[in-house]
């Protein structure tokens, strides 16, 4: 077999095992809205699912570098990971959670996605270097994906939002910019410091960092809403298992065995677009929901041909750099 049909299976599988990923990730979004339709408290929603995240990562630890080297890195920085604990974990998935009780999984799904370019946009705040700029074609894309979402918000609301519909797509875009904005903020720290964590280590030291700040947010759920139902709790840890561990491994494994081959790469991270059809299609199976349709349709194709363009436009000038091929590595795990 020549190296070129080697590198393209790897390359075919690489995106099959990004495509399954994104099937457990989507579990967030259908999960978090089956708790919020029955009445589940955004933040039980939110705290549960990462007090349970935690004892479910520390046996993949072993295989994933050890919980020493993160322990480590939290007490000599402890207010470093608790900044970027509170951003990238706490404040996005507190919005999220939010945000379910606002419409169908997959407009919540969908809405989100703009996450994927959120990253991106924060660059000029974070760098000092050639990462702060923002490539024209870029900002091109970003603006694709907003109208995209829009289309699916005034779709949903039949042209008019309420302000109920205004604020709850104001926390989603809070959570699609917190999620990447975190991470980032935490890989600046790590690059200042000279501690090196691998991907999994990293998304454990956050939930391991987060776990005082969820414990506050479950003790406000607790004294505003009583304790949770086992039914809230069983969806919550569905959330952590499917979307916390089983997604995440499963994507990190994806981008891994292509990361030398930045359009490869890039494929696989535009995978995530396929959450706005998982979305749809969970959505509608298992909790009832209406098909999207007209301009909300519409929206959700937009959305996904935005992530699709983003991925290629990001992937081609990485080729042949090994540098930038690492800068491509995505947000999504942390």
């Amino acid at each position: 077999m020549s190296a070129g049909n080697a590198q393209g299976r790897l390359a075919l599988a690489a995106v099959g095992v990004a495509l399954l990923s994104a099937l457990f990730f989507t579990m967030t979004y259908v999960l978090n809205r089956a708790s919020a339709s029955e009445g589940g408290h955004w933040a039980w929603i939110a705290s549960l699912r990462y007090l349970i995240t935690l004892p479910l990562m520390l046996p993949l630890m072993r295989w994933q570098g050890g919980m020493a080297p993160v322990w480590r890195a939290i007490v000599a920085h402890p207010l470093a990971w608790l900044r970027c604990a509170a951003i990238g974990f706490v404040l996005f998935y507190c919005m999220l959670s939010f945000a379910a009780a606002s419409g169908p999984s997959w407009l919540v799904a969908g809405s989100f996605q703009f996450t994927v370019i959120a990253g991106m946009l924060c660059a000029p705040l974070l760098y000092r270097d050639a990462r702060r700029r923002i490539p024209p074609a870029g900002l091109a894309v970003a603006a694709v994906i907003l109208v995209g979402v829009l289309m699916m918000q005034l779709g949903h609301a039949s042209g008019a939002l309420d302000r109920s519909g205004w604020i709850a797509l104001a926390c989603v875009l809070v959570a699609a910019f917190a999620y990447p904005l975190g991470n980032r903020l935490l890989l600046l720290h790590l690059e200042r410091t000279g501690e090196a964590l691998n991907a999994t280590q990293r998304v454990f030291g956050l939930t391991l960092a987060s776990q005082p700040l969820w414990l506050l947010v479950a003790l406000y759920a607790g004294t505003t809403q009583g304790a949770p139902t086992m039914a809230q709790a069983w969806l919550a840890a569905g959330v952590a298992l499917f979307a916390g561990v089983i997604a995440t491994v499963l994507f990190f494994q994806a981008t891994g065995m292509v990361r030398n081959q930045p359009l490869a790469l890039g494929a696989a991270e535009a995978m995530q677009g396929a959450e706005v059809v998982f979305a749809v299609l969970l959505g509608v199976l298992l909790l009832g929901e209406h098909w999207p349709s007209g301009s909300a349709l519409a929206g959700a194709l937009v959305v996904v041909a935005g992530i699709v363009a983003f991925a290629w436009v990001v992937a081609r000038p990485a080729a042949g750099s090994a540098r930038a091929t690492k800068i491509l590595r995505t947000d999504k795990g942390a």
